[in-house]
């Protein structure tokens, strides 16, 4: 798995970041930011979840807890899921059930549009 540091920097240069440009927005030196991809130094919460926002992707993908970039940074997503993990085990069940129905139509749509 990844380190934070390796992490850090991919998606820095995959939003065409310099360490200079990415520790000019977050208020730090550019050194701060290579200790950070050299693994020799590890940022707080806070700095944490501003990294990820400037580079777009969050703070579970940075510390390896996902290898989504992206997982759940939409708020009426999660807003969505956090409502469906409030009900009953029969209802998240049934519509679980009905949207990877919708998600195997829309699959075999676009399979069928190449």
């Amino acid at each position: 798995m990844a380190s934070f540091g390796k992490k850090l920097r991919e998606c820095r240069e995959a939003k065409g970041f310099s360490q200079r440009e990415l520790a000019k927005l977050l208020n730090t030196s550019y050194s701060v930011i290579g200790k950070y991809e050299r693994d020799e130094m590890v940022p707080s919460i806070k700095a944490a979840q501003s990294i990820a926002k400037l580079i777009d992707t969050t703070v579970g993908y940075l510390l390896g807890e996902t290898e989504q970039t992206n997982v759940l940074k939409d708020p009426s997503m999660l807003h969505r899921l956090n409502q469906i993990s409030n009900l009953a085990e029969n209802d998240k069940h049934c519509i679980l059930y009905t949207l990877d129905g919708l998600l195997q139509n829309i699959r075999t749509k676009q399979a069928f549009a190449k």
